[in-house]
């Protein structure tokens, strides 16, 4: 799918624009300079024409701060993949000097350019962008990211240079894989293990990452869509506007995702906020596995990881598996895709029903059904009835008679059975067509 690039000087309204053009809300937007870092890809449609838009961090080539040169290492790499760039100017504010290196960088990558003044919020402003000539781009379109004035001229604008024999291909099957876990955990380092390439900034800064980062890959000829999020604190520590609604991405991502991994840090452990970021993998659906990133440190030895597993199986009742890997030195990083690919099948598996009953006849001689005022509860029959995640419908003589623990050991039997450890299970118990659901992911 064709990319554009949307670049500008910092705090021009890039990622408002790019909100207005998609008609979404998946762009971080704050009054403070600087809140987007990484380029976030966000798919938009204009007459028939779909295309990414490439949200990128303001370039401002003066700045000294390490994060500023991984910012505008980012937009240049954004400008080499895209087809055509949209440079986002300030109208309030004429050109300025960054206006001006910007537009030099983009004759130089020899793209075709639309230059958005933004910020013209009404009549009165329109011959505000007629500034922008001097540029040397073309003819500015007046824009307002606010308003929505001029965007579908820019739009029109866009798809007329895109190149009419790059169509849109939805690839059916991809899986979504959210890189879940708290702060500075090593969560951008493992993701850009992932693509081969410093695809996102990483520093020891925590808090670095703030959007939900989309990365398509293929691995093992499969398509994987690698999400890395912002580190995820216990909400009582949230304060910051730009912290809470970079959680509140993280938080959606793990809703749109199959697979979550959630990195630990490998010194510490698993922690309390490790388990909750894992709970919230898992009441969103997601198959997950917890890895232990920064392996190669020997913070901890084999017995310790023991303790770990035994730990994190009695703590979540989906008993994902504790995984262990160095973002830093790859170490077990191709394992880790493995490992997420077969929990996504595994969400999506189905089983037979003659293999089902097997299992039910099997449980059912390990453990006698419990038994009200003199009467048995029986289980008649199981049969999958829903994939993603995987769903069962048991056919009970009675539901009243019907324990909670009781529930719970079919659970633990069928994910023992069939290698659904860190799947989410839902399961039925059906009497005379009604369905109650005891067994749910939480």
């Amino acid at each position: 799918m064709s990319r554009v690039a949307v670049v500008g000087y910092p705090n021009v309204g890039k990622s408002s624009l790019v909100n207005r053009l998609s008609a979404t809300r998946e762009a971080v937007v704050h009054e403070r300079s600087g809140v987007t870092r990484d380029r976030h890809e966000i798919g938009c449609e204009w007459n028939g024409r779909a295309f990414t838009l490439v949200d990128t961090g303001g370039m401002d080539e003066l700045d000294p701060d390490p994060i500023a040169g991984s910012i505008r290492e980012q937009a240049r790499a954004a400008l080499a993949d895209a087809r055509v760039a949209v440079l986002v100017v300030d109208a309030q504010a004429g050109v300025r000097p960054g206006d001006e290196e910007m537009a030099d960088l983009l004759r130089r990558c020899k793209l075709p350019v639309v230059v958005a003044a933004n910020k013209v919020d009404g009549v009165r402003d329109l011959s505000l962008a007629a500034d922008f000539h001097r540029l040397g781009l073309g003819e500015p379109i007046a824009v307002s990211a606010a308003q929505g004035l001029g965007t579908g001229d820019l739009l029109d604008r866009v798809t007329g240079l895109l190149p009419e024999d790059d169509a849109a291909e939805e690839e059916d099957g991809t899986l979504r894989l959210a890189v879940l876990g708290r702060p500075n955990v090593g969560k951008s380092s493992l993701v850009n293990r992932f693509a081969g390439a410093d695809r996102v900034i990483v520093s020891e800064v925590a808090g670095t990452t703030r959007d939900a980062i989309d990365l398509p890959l293929e691995v093992d000829g499969r398509p994987v869509v690698v999400v890395d999020t912002a580190g995820l604190r216990r909400q009582a520590r949230v304060q910051e506007s730009v912290e809470y609604y970079t959680t509140l991405r993280s938080q959606r991502a793990a809703e749109r995702a199959d697979v979550a991994l959630v990195v630990c840090d490998a010194a510490d452990g698993v922690t309390a906020q490790d388990l909750r970021v894992a709970e919230l993998a898992m009441t969103a659906g997601c198959a997950t596995a917890l890895v232990l990133n920064k392996w190669d440190l020997g913070a901890m030895d084999e017995p310790a990881l023991d303790h770990e597993r035994a730990r994190v199986a009695r703590k979540l009742r989906l008993r994902p598996r504790v995984l262990t890997a160095s973002a830093q030195s790859g170490r077990n990083v191709e394992r880790l895709l493995r490992e997420a690919l077969a929990l996504g099948d595994r969400r999506r598996a189905r089983i037979p029903t003659p293999e089902l009953n097997r299992w039910l006849g099997e449980a059912l001689a390990a453990r006698e059904p419990p038994h009200k005022q003199g009467h048995r509860l029986r289980l008649l029959y199981v049969a999958q009835i829903g994939t993603g995640p995987p769903r069962f419908a048991v056919q009970v003589n009675s539901r009243a008679r019907l324990t909670r623990d009781y529930a719970y050991f079919l659970e633990n039997r069928m994910r023992a059975r069939f290698g659904f450890d860190g799947v989410p299970l839902v399961i039925d118990f059906v009497e005379g067509g009604h369905r109650r659901r005891y067994a749910r992911p939480r």
